[in-house]
């Protein structure tokens, strides 16, 4: 073991056009070289700073110039140390082939230089029907250095189990190879930070055992920055939804009583129209909602400036219906007679609109049973006594603020798996597993989560504050629940930080 600071160099190799330098843009988190669908676009191998300690350490990654016609590559490599080897490799491809020439001279810079090659394949193909891996492999040998092989290309994020039997499919097919250390899946497009996580540990454990302090070092440097990108992400999301749980808009007094909840049956289920002449009521959803988008907009492009990306944020396209609205109307004691008159109730329905704390209107239920059990004028009072206000407000349901937990958590997925290498960040499809991860990872924080809806302050008017109270409460409650999804999502990784 040595405790001397130490440079550890990998190297990305694969057939051409399989994604190396898109992969080295994610993982290096910045552009390099140039991406396009075309071979040997990398003609000579570029060796880049990925990785840094305050004690000195450095872990750097190589792109290196796809193999394109591996056999023949193979072969020469094979002839090298004779003189007409020498001359082929050296002065005729120099000249008649620059793009082989420019193969070779990699090849030679990662022997001499390299500690551990990550070898990209193509996992869109069958290992069988990828026939150049073969002779690939015995470029690799002739390398000599230890060999992580990383399944590029696998499309949109899948479940853990296709993931792991995709994995298994390769494995068996390079059990043979000695240099092969670990088959690892890594897609270029849709990665996750769990995964690099899995990739360094792969690597650390492939080095000689002189170099695994260094690498431990570059390791936990490593897992220090994206534990602080994670936190991050949560005081983002907890900040934003604390912000939408306690939003709050006024409601224009109209004509009073009736002719708001007229108006609020109307509008009531119906997506807001752009345009044309709009009641107090639709105002007001409508101002909800703006805010709610710009929330999510501004929200989306925080986590993507943490996570080294650029875009435009796109908001994510909500479904506004009223019932997605918490609705409070003051009820005017001179008026509550009228509605005292039309709808009656009982204890019952006392105790059940008081359960909801006061007078709500929304849900497809009319709470007039709390008018009919104390009378107009008394109901009329208590209503604006629970409420806390003088003035109708609009505010989130909490089944809402609920929806709005899972999308803030698939948000985050979103941004955590895109990969620098496809430029910049745009709204994509969330993976058909995620949704069901996120809602059982959430299940255990639900009842906590109720809690702090119940407990938002009434009223119209909300400090910052109170805002910042509930984003700190929040907070962990989002933090373990997105864990409980990564874990989920990549139980391999579970398993990384279970034996560390």
């Amino acid at each position: 073991m040595s405790d001397a600071a130490g440079t550890i160099t990998l190297s990305l190799i694969a057939h051409t056009n399989v994604g190396k330098t898109t992969l080295a843009r994610t993982l290096l988190g910045r552009d390099i070289g140039e991406v396009r669908d075309a071979p040997h676009v990398t003609e000579f191998a570029e060796v880049h700073p990925l990785l840094t300690t305050d004690a000195g350490d450095v872990l750097q990654l190589a792109d290196t110039p796809g193999f394109g016609d591996s056999v023949r590559l193979a072969r020469r490599l094979r002839q090298a140390d004779s003189p007409l080897g020498w001359f082929l490799a050296e002065v005729w491809d120099r000249f008649t082939d620059r793009a082989f020439w420019a193969s070779q001279q990699a090849l030679r810079h990662v022997r001499d230089t390299t500690d551990v090659v990550l070898y990209l394949v193509n996992a869109a193909e069958s290992p069988e029907a990828a026939g150049y891996v073969d002779a690939e492999m015995e470029l690799l040998g002739w390398i000599g250095k230890p060999v992580v092989v990383l399944l590029n290309q696998l499309g949109a994020p899948r479940d853990a189990a296709h993931e792991a039997a995709e994995v298994e499919r390769w494995r068996r097919h390079l059990a043979a190879q000695p240099l092969v250390t670990r088959v690892l899946p890594l897609d270029a497009f849709a990665r996750c930070w769990v995964q690099e996580g899995v990739l360094l540990a792969a690597v650390e454990a492939a080095l000689p055992p002189p170099q695994r302090p260094a690498m431990a070092r570059l390791r936990a440097a490593w897992q220090a920055r994206r534990e602080a990108t994670f936190d991050a992400s949560m005081q983002v999301l907890a900040a934003g939804l604390a912000r939408i749980a306690l939003a709050r808009v006024a409601v224009g007094e109209g004509t009073g009583l009736v002719a708001q909840l007229r108006t609020q049956v109307r509008e009531l289920g119906s997506r807001l129209r752009a345009g044309g002449e709009a009641g107090p009521l639709a105002v007001a959803q409508q101002q909800l909602a703006e805010a709610l988008d710009r929330e999510v907009r501004d929200g989306t492009a925080r986590l993507i400036a943490l996570h080294g990306l650029e875009g435009d944020a796109e908001g994510e396209i909500l479904q506004r219906l009223a019932t997605h609205y918490d609705v409070r109307l003051r009820v005017d004691e001179a008026q509550a007679a009228v509605l005292g008159g039309v709808v009656t109730g009982a204890l019952a329905g006392l105790k059940a609109d008081l359960a909801t704390g006061g007078l709500t209107l929304g849900g497809g239920l009319l709470a007039g049973s709390l008018l009919g059990a104390l009378g107009a004028a008394g109901a009329a009072r208590l209503a604006n006594l629970v409420r806390g206000t003088e003035r109708s407000w609009l505010g989130w349901r909490a089944e809402v603020l609920d929806g709005l937990v899972d999308a803030s958590l698939l948000r985050y997925l979103a941004v955590a798996h895109f990969g620098r290498g496809r430029g910049q960040w745009r709204e994509g499809e969330t993976p058909p597993h995620w949704p069901a991860a996120v809602r059982e990872a959430l299940a255990p924080q639900r009842e906590a989560l109720a809690a702090l809806w119940a407990q938002r302050p009434e009223g119209e008017r909300i400090e910052p504050s109170q805002v910042e109270a509930l984003a700190a409460a929040l907070q962990p409650l989002l933090a373990a629940a997105a864990r409980d999804v990564l874990r989920r999502l990549y139980p391999v990784a579970l398993q990384q930080e279970t034996s560390a």
